[in-house]
């Protein structure tokens, strides 16, 4: 067994600090990913200087120079329905492309806790909000780039009290009302992820079946460690989870994953598959820059079907 990394970081990282953005901000971090017209885009989550969260958005021709748009891409309006329930900031977009649009669920936060919003774009020039579609309280919300005999599927982490935060697959026939709601993978005691898990990025479609990756937590006597883990869910099937991999493919290791906004935190909205067989992942560090690294999918995929540990 190789004592290689499965996850390769780039060696220019952090590829997007606070620095780079042409308005102030705080953090950039937490950033879903896609490509439209040959090239990358990220829309990346930022603090403002008092404390609540907004969507920039960065362009980029090789997947790792990226460059900021003079103003952000999202923010909270300031009337009507999502006024109200995003009146707290906006945060970590994910991106689902998928039939010529690029769908976006992000968390919407207000005094009535925090619920996921739906936006659309053809383009990243203009976005349109299209609906809240969870009550409360739910994160990290990844849409399935495909239709299954009519219907939509997401992975989703609803909070609860009485079991440790899970993944679930929920349903939908219009990508707007949501049901039929299953558990997925639950955290596995005195494990990596033994505290919480939730989705990463957008699942991606391989030829043994959808790579889902996502993230873990540990809680240690030093606070919380956020690392990133992969699983593997039927093609036809999503709720069917085929294996779940033992091991962590990415934990914080360099010093702005180690040190920053929320120490210890390596965290991934958004993937990009590539055509030679890998795909790049976008992860923040420390919920204050951005990073990027690549890996071999098929590596990904053995991995959560050589040593399964038990999805719930």
């Amino acid at each position: 067994m190789s004592n290689k990394p499965i996850v390769k970081r780039y060696e220019g990282n952090p590829i997007l600090t606070k620095h780079d953005v042409p308005y102030p901000v705080e953090t950039v971090h937490n950033a879903g990913a896609t490509k439209h017209g040959g090239r990358y885009v990220m829309l990346f989550r930022s603090h403002l200087r008092n404390g609540r969260s907004i969507i920039g958005i960065a362009w980029s021709d090789d997947g790792y120079k990226f460059q900021v748009k003079p103003k952000p891409f999202m923010v909270p309006p300031t009337d009507g329905v999502f006024a109200e329930y995003e009146e707290y900031g906006i945060e970590d977009p994910r991106i689902c492309s998928m039939g010529g649009e690029h769908y976006i669920t992000y968390s919407a936060y207000s005094r009535h806790g925090v619920r996921i919003g739906l936006a659309k774009t053809h383009d990243f020039a203009a976005v349109e909000r299209v609906s809240l579609i969870s009550q409360p309280d739910m994160r990290n919300v990844v849409i399935f780039p495909e239709i299954f005999d009519g219907r939509y599927a997401r992975l989703d982490r609803p909070h609860s009290e009485i079991n440790p935060w899970s993944i679930w697959l929920s349903w939908s026939p219009d990508l707007i009302h949501w049901g039929e709601s299953t558990v997925a993978i639950k955290p596995l005691v005195y494990h990596w992820d033994e505290a919480k898990v939730g989705p990463g990025a957008t699942p991606i479609a391989t030829a043994n079946g959808w790579l889902n990756i996502y993230h873990g937590v540990f809680d240690t006597m030093d606070g919380a460690v956020y690392r990133v883990g992969v699983a593997l869910h039927a093609l036809d099937d999503p709720a069917n989870v085929l294996g779940v991999a033992d091991e962590w493919i990415l934990a914080p290791e360099d010093p702005w994953e180690l040190t920053g906004y929320v120490h210890n935190v390596v965290f991934c909205c958004g993937a990009v598959p590539e055509q030679d067989g890998t795909v790049k992942l976008y992860w923040g560090g420390a919920d204050s820059v951005m990073c990027a690294g690549t890996a071999q999918v098929q590596e990904l995929v053995d991995l959560c079907l050589r040593n399964p540990r038990p999805a719930v």
